[in-house]
């Protein structure tokens, strides 16, 4: 709309210039000097006149000096009678039908420049008037409604999240048959509170309650509640629950809900911010839901953790649905989702994906096909092949490949030893992943990868896991020095990796014999400024320094663990890692057969 209103405003100052143009310039609309008849007659027997134009009886004359005149022949006299049109005269005698023409042309030439002006004045108080008007309904909520229609969702198109869904199901029956609750005296919740990781299906979760209950749906982002106007959040936040209320039964859908609900009176600045001024007109809003209203309250968020305890508490956020990251069977409901409409070939298998992409999310999952389709269309191909789908998981889970870094032969040999390293310790731990690739090419941040690929989905992980782990992290680490005697900085992330694992299995698991089943620095990572300013760690310098010691005393474990099997292991280190050297990238069986042994695995049995 506002590139119409520029283009019509454009198009007045051009007619406006043309119109003046056309006046200033059109020697019709020169003035001419009115004389009397004699001093024409006069003048004609001078020879000083070049042409006569004859308009009824108006006489337009125009001397050989380039003046003109204008005079009126009395009534009754022709030109011959007043001695103007003399045979050997070389004047220019021009007859006019004096039909009107010329007169109201002149007319409209001197109206239009004043119309277009009246217009553009006219153009420019309409403009400020809307521009009043946009001030006046800046505090209006910028809600999207979802047409019921044309951008239907139903609980059909959102593969996975079986109990998540349960749970909404109760939302919808109750949107269609408020009476089947109330008569038994139940309320719904007012507020459901979606939780769960970025990409898992929150917002299509909610857009799907909408579609199932065919209900009117306000969608909303929590960011769009805040403004440097203070005041400004609250009253975008009172006319969205008033638009709610007005077109109820219906959904108001609040995404990314913490960027407005965080936790009050944790701010530098005071408790009188705009945002805490939303917050506490949400609050108010939800609690002043009339019975009856039946406007029920969806929001998202990836961060509970620091939302005010305010926003949860029954009646207003009451109800809590948690979105985990899909298993294996809700991968392969996920992919064939978003493969409907994509063509694979007949040796695509579907099912072994979901198994290679244990914490993909939903929307990994589509990204994951779509880079598959984008890598077949490259290529010209008619449908999507499985080589495509390994090769788009490899792209999406480590990142594409940099064939444009080229190691020389120095660093391509270091960077084998070193992957080969990690292989080689963690297919020796009977507690680790199995080992699925092995590669020196290089792909995002990694000159080299080794990816372990667990067999089925995991939910907990037990002390002897954490620390085989560790072992696989430092086995680059010390296959570099066992091979080379010297170390480089290709191990700085799988030594920062062992070091939070260390740390944590110290302060957060409790796995430490020593310090003992206790949690310390409970409050670290805290995205709010105050309260890093004001926080107390809560245990002692001397604790530090044993909890320090103990990091330390688990990391060397793990080194001296790896260096142990690297030592034993020496011949195969340098046999498989030439190997590699050669092909650049092992499959699981590939490696296997390289290094002559299988994958020692062990699982936790109880005692007694």
């Amino acid at each position: 709309m506002p590139r119409r209103r520029n283009g019509l405003l454009t198009l007045l100052i051009i007619a406006l210039i043309v119109a003046s143009a056309y006046i200033l310039l059109n020697p019709q609309l020169e003035a001419a000097v009115e004389v009397p008849i004699t001093t024409i007659q006069q003048q004609y027997r001078a020879k000083e006149i070049k042409s006569i134009k004859v308009e009824g009886s108006s006489l337009t004359v125009e001397l050989k000096t380039g003046a003109k005149e204008k005079s009126t022949r009395p009534a009754g006299e022709t030109l011959k009678d007043l001695g103007l049109s003399e045979a050997d005269s070389d004047v220019v005698i021009q007859a006019v039908d004096n039909t009107g023409s010329d007169f109201w042309l002149n007319v409209l030439a001197g109206i239009i420049p004043f119309v277009l002006i009246a217009v553009f004045l006219v153009y420019m108080m309409r403009q400020a008037q809307s521009h009043n008007q946009g001030a006046m309904s800046f505090g209006q909520s910028r809600a999207t409604v979802v047409d019921k229609e044309k951008n239907k969702t139903t609980f059909a198109d959102v593969a996975g999240a079986n109990e998540a869904k349960a749970e909404l199901v109760e939302v919808v029956d109750f949107l269609k048959n408020p009476k089947k609750y109330t008569s038994m005296g139940a309320k719904i919740p007012k507020g459901v509170m979606l939780v769960g990781a970025p990409g898992t299906g929150k917002t299509l979760l909610a857009r799907a309650v909408a579609g199932e209950a065919n209900v009117p749906f306000f969608s909303i982002s929590g960011s769009e509640f805040v403004e440097m106007f203070v005041g400004v959040g609250a009253s975008r936040v009172r006319d969205l629950f008033k638009k709610a209320k007005r077109n109820s039964p219906s959904i108001v859908f609040v995404d990314e809900i913490d960027a407005v609900g965080r936790q009050r009176g944790t701010g530098v600045g005071g408790g009188h911010d705009e945002r805490e001024q939303t917050l506490n007109q949400i609050l108010t809003e939800m609690d002043g839901f009339e019975t009856g209203t039946n406007v029920i309250v969806i929001a998202a968020t990836n961060r509970p953790d620091v939302l005010d305890p305010a926003l949860l508490r029954p009646g207003r956020f009451d109800r809590r649905v948690v979105i985990d990251v899909p298993d294996v069977k809700e991968r392969n409901e996920i992919l064939a989702v978003h493969s409907r409409n994509k063509p694979f070939a007949k040796d695509a298998d579907l099912e072994k994906v979901a198994k290679q992409t244990p914490g993909f999310t939903g929307a990994d999952l589509e990204n994951l096909l779509n880079e598959a389709a984008i890598l077949a269309a490259s290529k010209s191909q008619k449908t999507i092949t499985h080589e495509d789908l390994e090769k788009s998981i490899e792209k999406v889970a480590l990142g594409p490949e940099k064939k444009s870094r080229v190691l020389n032969e120095e660093e391509k040999i270091v960077t084998a030893y070193h992957e080969v390293g990690h292989a080689i310790v963690a297919h020796m731990l009977p507690h680790t992943d199995p080992v699925h690739k092995v590669s020196i090419v290089s792909r995002g941040m990694a000159l080299g990868v080794t990816w372990y690929l667990p067999k089925e989905d995991r939910h907990l992980a037990s002390e002897s896991r954490f620390h085989d782990e560790l072992a696989s992290l430092l086995g680059g680490h010390v296959a570099e020095e066992l091979a080379f005697g010297e170390v480089t900085t290709g191990s700085s992330n799988d030594l920062e990796r062992a070091s939070k694992i260390a740390r944590a299995m110290v302060t957060k698991y409790g796995m430490s014999h020593k310090i003992g089943p206790v949690i310390y620095g409970s409050n670290h990572g805290s995205v709010f400024l105050g309260k890093d300013l004001m926080h107390e760690r809560d245990y002692s310098d001397a604790m530090a320094n044993e909890i320090d010691k103990e990091v330390k005393v688990i990391v060397e474990t793990a080194y001296t663990t790896a260096k142990s099997i690297l030592t034993k292991n020496k011949e195969k280190l340098k046999k498989v890692a030439n190997e590699l050297l050669k092909v650049e990238t092992f499959t699981a069986e590939e490696f296997e057969k390289a290094f002559g042994e299988k994958k020692a695995v062990a699982k936790i049995k109880p005692k007694f």
